[in-house]
């Protein structure tokens, strides 16, 4: 590495020779080559602090293991162990400094990990950073483990702690929608299909939709999950467990389980587990799931703001900032336009993650830093999308009641809730009336002595045209006048 003439410095060694290292870095010789290969995202592991912990969560069940099994001295293991939990515990997390796309399978993000825990381990016995000799980061931190399964089964820990944040937010937003829909709860408005007027409804239980469409994605992710939690630890370079003790692969297993606390099991095939790399796209199609119906919900709220006076403006979204630079007093749903923007960066991720697990070969998938990426950066973009479309946007939605109510008063859908009462073709005539002569429904359907008013009052009150109130008893279809029914329109649905 190029290095100023007065940074002080230690001399590591590896197979291909010598490289001077930065004297406080934590990392060594195979990061600093990393560094030197992959200029690529200039984005460092580090930005993801999950996957960090779960890293330092693998090497300190390793080591633990190691101990258990009597293949690593204790008194090496327990320094191991020790140094693992600051990780675990938020330190030294910028000494993880190798990029998040990078070629060797992961190989690199393993030797990090192992250079900046045996080096916290070196300084916890009181010993300089690179004295390998005492205790060593692959002999000692890396011991009984490859990149081929420590890296996967890292990735799927860290995904999995990282979820747990994710769900947590992705419920609080549920919760909004759902109080909402509480607010809501009686302010009538026209629903619509393909965009064009269709019967009313009200305010809050389209917001109810939104909230329980929220709740099924809860569930789906929190079932996909499950597929992360299968690891190949144990299997080594290809899944025959080359290198390791036979009691390794179960003692790692439970001291990572109860580290980390999920339900991690041991694939039954090494082999498979260590080439496939399914669950990720499984779990990569649920975000973009996830993602995709968040994106639906953005776009009705903002057609249902739209305007405010040439469009909907049906609800008003809380104004965030200014919205142009030229039109005075504009104001843009930018909240849930940088919502739709994050879901279509969550498909693209999908798509990288579709590509790179059908891009294996043989024994191991080479691409996992690239899923890797992709997923946990759709974890964290969807996790803050969802906060802020939370605290930003629909906390503070209120209801446009007054043009809401003139807008169910003067529609024609409403008589759709008569139909079973004067016939389709009646209701037909009269709506092609209404639209005609700009008059309500409910006195022409007085005028032509088809209901009393009582009755029609009754038929279009708010429960009754939302549905909240069914009429389930049979119901006589009054006859309509000859002139009511030649004015009705042919059926061409």
């Amino acid at each position: 590495m190029a290095l100023d003439a007065m940074t002080r410095t230690r001399i590591e060694t590896d197979s291909l020779g010598s490289l001077e290292i930065p004297a406080d870095a934590y990392w060594g010789i195979h990061t600093a080559r990393a560094l030197e290969n992959f200029p690529i995202s200039k984005r460092p592991i580090s930005v993801y602090p999950d996957l960090v912990r779960a890293l330092a969560m693998v090497k300190q069940a390793s080591a633990r293991a190691n101990r258990e099994i009597g293949v690593l001295d204790p008194a090496k293991a327990d320094l191991i162990d020790r140094a693992a939990q600051l990780v675990i515990d938020g330190d030294f997390h910028d000494q993880f400094v190798v990029g998040v796309i990078q070629g060797g399978a992961g190989t690199s993000t393993n030797m990090n990990a192992n250079e900046v825990i045996t080096n916290i381990a070196l300084e916890l016995a009181g010993r300089e950073k690179g004295d390998y000799e005492f205790l060593s980061p692959i002999d000692d931190t890396n011991r009984s483990q490859s990149t081929n399964d420590v890296y996967p089964t890292a990735i799927k820990v860290g995904l999995g702690l990282d979820l747990k944040t994710l769900l947590e937010e992705l419920d609080l937003l549920r919760r909004a929608f759902l109080a909402k829909a509480v607010e809501f709860h009686d302010v009538l408005k026209v629903g619509r299909t393909q965009l064009q007027d269709a019967v009313p409804m009200t305010l809050g239980q389209e917001f109810h939709g939104f909230a329980t469409t929220l709740g099924y994605d809860h569930q789906r992710l929190t079932e996909n999950a499950y597929l992360l939690y299968e690891v190949n630890m144990g299997a080594t370079a290809i899944g025959t467990g080359i290198t390791t003790h036979p009691a390794y692969a179960p003692a790692v297993l439970r001291h990572l389980r109860e580290i980390s606390g999920l339900d991690l099991a041991t694939a039954s095939d090494l082999v498979e587990s260590t080439s496939d790399t399914g669950s990720f796209m499984s779990f990569s199609a649920s975000l973009k799931r996830n993602a995709i119906k968040l994106s639906k919900i953005c776009n009705d709220l903002r057609l249902l703001s739209s305007g405010p006076q040439a469009g909907f403006g049906e609800i008003n979204l809380p104004a965030r900032q200014a919205g142009s630079s030229i039109m005075p007093g504009k104001v843009n749903p930018v909240i849930p336009e940088v919502v739709n923007q994050v879901a279509f960066s969550v498909a693209g991720a999908d798509l990288t993650v579709t590509m790179a697990v059908e891009g294996g070969q043989l024994q191991l998938n080479a691409f996992e830093p690239v899923i890797a990426h992709s997923i946990f950066q759709s974890i964290t973009w969807l996790r803050q999308a969802m906060f802020t479309l939370r605290v930003n946007c629909v906390d503070g939605i209120t209801a446009n009641r007054e043009r809401l109510g003139a807008m169910v008063g003067s529609s024609v859908g409403v008589i759709t809730a008569l139909t079973p009462f004067i016939g389709y073709a009646a209701a037909a005539a009269l709506a092609k009336a209404a639209l005609l002569t700009g008059r309500g429904v409910a006195d022409l359907v007085v005028e032509a002595g088809l209901m009393s008013r009582d009755e029609v009052a009754k038929q279009l009150s708010p429960a009754r045209l939302s549905g909240l109130e069914t009429v389930t008893a049979a119901i006589p279809i009054v006859v309509a006048p000859e002139d009511v029914v030649a004015e009705a329109p042919a059926d061409t649905r």
